[in-house]
């Protein structure tokens, strides 16, 4: 290999991506499946950011579809969903036919022209991918998967191992980790290891191998209670039962983890104003604008109404002009505080270690943090107003007003998740706009109040 082929796309330049686009323009589907092949995961994402929607399209409609749906698991899920909606349904179908079936009714769920793709593919399997779509994404339901082998407990071991291979050879590509035994109602009965159905007895029947009673999932168990199943216990999957105890499908440690991360992303794009959805700079300009101005024209109401504090002590700003170099510093640093509490408080929801309920406990644990936090950053920045301004009274003032805004930012932010949890409403969303507007109203207005009070002292 020479050295310029141990660079990446990105180093190479445009020539890599100038050939995929000649590749797709030419429908050279041999080419492009080579450099499907030759590329690792990041190069192909990376050009596939590169390229236009309709580029997208060409390259998926080009490979064959079991390319195609390796191509498309690595994009992330706003190209996904725009390239399937411009796709014919039959090219769409095909594609979506050689994804796993989560995955599938992940997708299905948020295109628009879904019917049309269902309508398209083999009516059993458009079934269970709508049963699968039905189940909210955050559940047991909504993360499982419909491919699984479980048999019937009378059956004997070599007919079991004969079957396991029968899939094998017409290409059956399940994940198999545990095969499953079932009753005559479809309830679980237990599950085979592997290992014993190799090393025993061909005539054996699968209820005297099997282990009894095995630990499994409810379809409605949220993904804190997956995270904790699987933090208990180290299996690869677990099977997904309804109320009567049927076997539905099988939930796999992997997609809990794969969630869990994307819930965590999805929190933090919400918390800093990216609502609607994840953004890519690849999407239509309307739509990102949209998505932002609908956060940021929030965010200017609660500043003037900030803001209107200042106007109100205006007098008092203007006589002691040094407190406009100390209101920003109070309020960020309160903002700062209150956004530790937020994310505690989300991370403990997240978790399922915390309740709406509980906001009181978690008030008097904040409110513990900010007292001791707030006087030790009431008497730093007190002594920085007295070196500077050589005046007690304004140490005092600065000081004092930091002091009790950390309290009061601290329990903002510990209990507003909560509560705002309690009121089905998004925590991660709505918790940063109201710590930032009431820090920074209780901010100025301490600093400005005191500093009117302690007006002799300060002129």
């Amino acid at each position: 290999m020479s050295a310029s082929d141990e660079l990446t796309l990105e180093e190479r330049g445009p020539t890599a991506l100038d050939d995929v686009r000649s590749w797709i323009a030419a429908g050279n589907s041999a080419e492009l499946a080579a450099w499907l092949r030759a590329s690792d995961a990041a190069d192909v994402i990376y050009t596939a950011a590169q390229l236009t929607d309709q580029e997208r399209e060409g390259l998926l409609s080009t490979l064959r579809p079991d390319q195609a749906a390796d191509l498309f698991e690595l994009l992330p899920e706003p190209q996904r969903i725009e390239a399937l909606q411009s796709m014919e349904p039959g090219d769409a179908a095909a594609i979506v036919h050689e994804l796993a079936s989560d995955d599938q009714a992940d997708i299905i769920s948020e295109v628009e022209n879904a019917e049309e793709i269902l309508a398209a593919l083999d009516p059993e399997e458009a079934a269970v991918i709508r049963g699968l779509a039905d189940y909210e994404w955050n559940t047991a339901g909504g993360l499982m998967i419909a491919e699984f082998f479980a048999f019937p407990k009378d059956l004997r071991v070599g007919e079991i191992v004969s079957r396991l291979q029968d899939a094998a050879d017409n290409g059956d590509d399940y994940d198999v980790q545990y095969v499953y035994v079932v009753d005559d109602d479809s309830k679980l009965a237990g599950v085979l290891r592997l290992r014993d159905l190799l090393l025993s007895p061909r005539g054996r029947p699968a209820e005297a191998l099997m282990l009894r009673d095995p630990h499994s999932v409810h379809v409605d168990d949220t993904l804190e209670q997956l995270v904790a199943f699987f933090n208990d216990h180290g299996f690869f999957g677990a099977p997904v039962l309804d109320d009567e105890g049927r076997l539905l499908g099988v939930v796999r440690a992997s997609a809990v983890r794969e969630a869990t991360t994307e819930r965590s992303d999805s929190d933090y794009s919400k918390s800093q104003g990216i609502v609607g959805g994840e953004e890519l700079r690849s999407m239509p300009l309307r739509i990102r604008c949209t998505r932002r101005l609908s956060w940021l024209s929030l965010n200017i109401v609660l500043n003037v109404a900030a803001a209107s504090i200042i106007a109100l002590h205006q007098e008092t700003l203007e006589a002691v002009i040094a407190l406009a170099v100390f209101l920003p510093i109070i309020s960020d640093m309160s903002g700062c505080s209150g956004n530790q509490a937020v994310a505690v408080s989300m991370r403990e929801l997240s978790l399922n270690v915390a309740r709406p309920r509980d906001w009181l406990r978690v008030w008097r644990k904040e409110s513990l943090v900010g007292i001791i936090n707030g006087l030790a950053l009431g008497l730093l920045i007190g002594v920085v107003a007295i070196l500077w301004q050589g005046s007690p009274a304004l140490g005092v003032v600065v000081g004092g007003a930091l002091a009790l805004n950390t309290v009061v930012a601290v329990s903002i932010g510990g209990v507003v998740p909560l509560l705002l949890k309690g009121l089905k409403l998004d925590p991660a969303l709505a918790s940063g706009p109201i710590l930032t507007t009431v820090t920074d109203m209780c901010g100025f207005l301490l600093v400005l109040s005191f500093a009117s009070y302690a007006m002799d002292y300060l002129r």
